[in-house]
């Protein structure tokens, strides 16, 4: 018997804690507006986010969502409006991480910048939304979240009031966004006219009723996917990220670019196992809705990675990365279709836990460049290695993990994620040219990555800089996500055995 019986609305902790965190912070700003004390502020996101990450860690360690377990298990609230499991837990440890990354990151960054409390708001709210979408069960609860996931990030984008590139990055972010969100609840609105459901398991169960309703229904997945794919910049609904991504303030541009990119992708996750189980949607609409992810993913990676080989701008070609690294986690939804797909899936997610950890420490290694004035090109960052070495060997692990170089533990994800989909390509041959897809796009993304390293370790400066500052929460942010990639070795067998299981938990 567990030694202390909560109520059931506590297993929204992780949510509810970053909720009252974002509500700290406007309380603060209430009572001293004009406050510029970056210290209080971004102390008290972190304190909030580690507090969400260490109740996330431990309700996992304690078994909920962990079948086999009497005392726990999957836990529904609401009338299964809500559904806390491995899966929901999994993506709000994620989400936690990288907030208290750029929390600490933005302590230096915003040093001379107005809204402080507003922006610390801004990013707690976006994370609580992300926390509630990893836990929704219908699609209420998910558009809800999906709102208030986008509209304070559509306000980071262009918190930088004086530069024109933030205003105008947040301006076409806000307009693309808004036109995926009226795809996405149109999309939603055929699923109900179709099942005349919301929840996702009543949704599955009003399949077989749906009859000649089946055209109607396999339009408002087409609809669903379409406002997916925009939540994780996948193409063709990627052009808003390369121009959010280089706009936004740096720390902005990670928490996009990882913690975003992860709720987007567990929704998808959730939606398509549980709503719209294979065989019975197929029946229904007549084709496996997986094909539209087979696509998606060559696609995806392969614009992702031809576009970011192309660039002159850093920021740019790690935004354009970030596009590629979509298409690699969309094979685990193209892996349903086969016998073993849920390890498929699994590999995916723990891909995406590595790439929180490499991708935000790469976007904030740019946001430390940024702070020192460097400029944004390649030629900018040459030779930067000779006043910064700590900093630049933290972005060469980025980089190389980013790549998939052994023995970092982006080279583990990828295979791991290879490996799996090989093994479901054994009964749909269709998922041999995603892996060799993956291959592919992983050996060009070497040329683009390796450019940069060249560029901070061997090339010589192209001007003389002066002495650099030591920005305490800039570096501690860079090096810390550098340590947790490296740390993420030794563990990787537990935590990839955790996202399997919690994989294996909805696809079932």
């Amino acid at each position: 018997m567990a030694v202390v019986e909560l109520p059931e609305w506590a297993a929204l902790a992780p949510a509810l804690i970053l909720a009252a965190t974002a509500l700290v912070l406007f309380v603060f700003d209430s009572i001293k507006p004009r406050s510029t004390n970056r210290t209080i502020l971004a102390g008290t996101t972190v304190v909030g986010a580690l507090t969400s990450l260490a109740v996330a860690v431990w309700f996992t360690a304690a078994g909920v969502g962990a079948t086999g377990i009497e005392n726990y298990g999957v836990i529904d609230l609401m009338g299964g409006q809500f559904v806390v499991d491995r899966l929901a837990l999994y993506f709000m440890i994620i989400i936690a991480v990288v907030t208290a990354l750029v929390a600490v990151a933005s302590h230096d960054y915003l040093r001379d910048h107005t809204y402080q409390a507003e922006y610390y708001s801004l990013v707690v709210l976006a994370a609580t939304g992300m926390s509630i979408m990893a836990a929704s069960n219908s699609l209420v609860t998910i558009f809800i979240a999906l709102e208030l996931t986008s509209l304070p990030s559509y306000a980071l984008v262009a918190i930088l009031k004086d530069n024109r590139g933030s205003v105008e990055a947040g301006l076409k972010y806000f307009l693309i966004g808004a036109l995926s969100s009226a795809i996405f609840v149109y999309g939603v609105s055929l699923v109900y006219g179709a099942t005349g459901s919301l929840q996702l398991e009543a949704i599955a169960e009003a399949l077989g009723d749906v009859g000649e309703m089946g055209g109607l229904l396999g339009l408002g997945i087409l609809m669903l996917i379409g406002g997916i794919a925009f939540k994780t910049a996948s193409v063709p609904f990627h052009f808003w990220a390369p121009e959010a991504y280089e706009g936004a303030p740096a720390p902005i541009s990670a928490f996009l670019s990882s913690a975003s990119k992860a709720a987007g992708f567990v929704l998808a996750f959730r939606v398509f196992t549980t709503a719209f189980p294979l065989e019975a949607t197929t029946d229904v609409i007549g084709v496996e809705w997986t094909w539209a992810f087979v696509i998606l993913a060559i696609v995806t990676m392969t614009v992702g990675n031809f576009a970011a080989a192309t660039q002159e701008n850093v920021k740019r070609m790690l935004a354009y990365s970030s596009v590629g690294h979509a298409g690699y986690v969309l094979i685990g939804l193209a892996g349903l279709s086969a016998d073993g797909g849920e390890l498929v899936m699994g590999a995916a997610m723990m891909h995406l836990l590595v790439y929180g950890f490499m991708n935000t420490g790469a976007f904030l290694f740019v946001g430390l460049a940024e702070y020192w004035g460097v400029g944004r090109t390649f030629e900018d960052y040459n030779g930067l290695s000779q006043q910064a070495p700590f900093a630049c060997a933290a972005m060469a692990v980025f980089m190389f993990s980013l790549a998939g170089v052994p023995p970092f533990g982006g080279f583990w994800s990828k295979y791991l994620l290879y490996t799996a989909t090989l093994e479901a390509a054994a009964d749909n041959t269709i998922l041999l040219v995603v892996a060799a897809a993956l291959v592919v796009n992983s050996a060009l993304s070497l040329y683009y990555y390796s450019r940069l390293v060249k560029a901070l370790w061997i090339e010589e400066p192209i001007l003389d800089r002066d002495s650099l500052s030591q920005p305490i929460g800039l570096y501690a942010a860079v090096i810390t996500a550098a340590v947790l990639t490296v740390l993420i070795l030794p563990a990787f067998s537990p935590i990839a055995d955790a996202a399997i299981e919690a994989a294996a938990a909805v696809v079932a």
